[in-house]
């Protein structure tokens, strides 16, 4: 009689510890906008936050080592004329952050080694394109000065920071909301989710959709999507009965999914990262 082996999972005694309270940083007052963004980031030297600003939008940044709580009075990034909606670090320099914002602009800011007196007002380079509100930035993972954005006009826009300009716009891709927007690992493929319940691969350089699935998750909520190993997409997602769901897809065989897995019935959406160099996904939820 031959034995059923069953492979356990390496992290199955793994569970997460609560920091402690000095290595917090407290008194902070993040937004209240309403938007599935993360309103953080984090490269090796800061932490970046979005947070409450009267007459416009701000974000706060610190360097990682101070932590504790928060001086009331510490300078901020201000500079957008409607509240920040995303924020994200260049991947090839750790003092440069790129803004999106209601105010349909994108900025790009360098931030000092120190912690300046005043707030920084003046963006490096600002970026418009957009007609409607801008809730999507992120980096090209691998080209230098190439940072993508989306905005609520169901565009999508490549730039080129360092001429400000604009290098490639997909604007008959999307025929709603863009719900997110990520690169895979070498920049050569967007994976995108929309309010029309499709989740699209994409080639930028061709401006193509090269792969397109309908309704990976049946429910009416969000849909959120990455590239992960090999390049397979993880999604998360609602079920038709409103219980939160990941899926793993292969990008050759779109039609099923290689797994599909219900979580929890909280209404949060799920927001996923992916951390390649360990092979894991991390879910993080409002």
């Amino acid at each position: 009689m031959s034995r059923r082996v069953v492979r356990q999972s390496k992290f199955r005694h793994v569970f997460g510890q609560p920091v402690k309270a000095d290595q917090m940083y407290e008194d902070i007052r993040v937004s209240k906008v309403t938007c599935d963004s993360s309103f953080c980031a984090v490269n090796p030297k800061f932490v970046a936050i979005i947070v409450e600003s009267g007459g416009g939008g701000a974000f706060i940044v610190l360097p990682l080592a101070k932590t504790g709580r928060v001086d009331k009075n510490h300078p901020l990034v201000t500079g957008h004329t409607a509240p920040v909606l995303d924020i994200d670090w260049c991947p090839h320099n750790d003092n440069v952050i790129a803004s999106a914002s209601e105010d349909t602009t994108v900025m790009v800011w360098q931030i000092p080694d120190y912690v300046p007196v005043r707030n920084i007002t003046e963006p490096v380079v600002t970026l418009e394109g957009h007609s409607k509100r801008v809730s999507i930035i992120s980096w090209h993972p691998t080209a230098r000065n190439v940072l993508l954005s989306a905005g609520c006009d169901n565009l999508v826009i490549l730039w080129n920071v360092g001429t400000g300009e604009m290098l490639l716009a997909l604007d008959d891709m999307h025929t709603d909301l863009i719900y997110n927007v990520g690169w895979n690992r070498n920049g050569s493929l967007l994976v995108t989710t929309c309010k029309d319940k499709k989740v699209r691969v994409i080639d930028p350089r061709k401006q193509q959709i090269i792969a397109e699935k309908t309704k990976p998750h049946d429910g009416t909520r969000p849909i959120r999507a990455i590239f992960v190993a090999d390049g397979k997409i993880f999604t998360t997602g609602f079920s038709r009965m409103s219980e939160r769901q990941l899926g793993l897809w292969d990008l050759n065989n779109f039609e099923e999914p290689i797994a599909l897995q219900e979580m929890d019935t909280s209404n949060g959406v799920l927001l996923p990262f992916y951390d390649a160099d360990s092979s894991i996904v991390y879910l993080c939820g409002k």
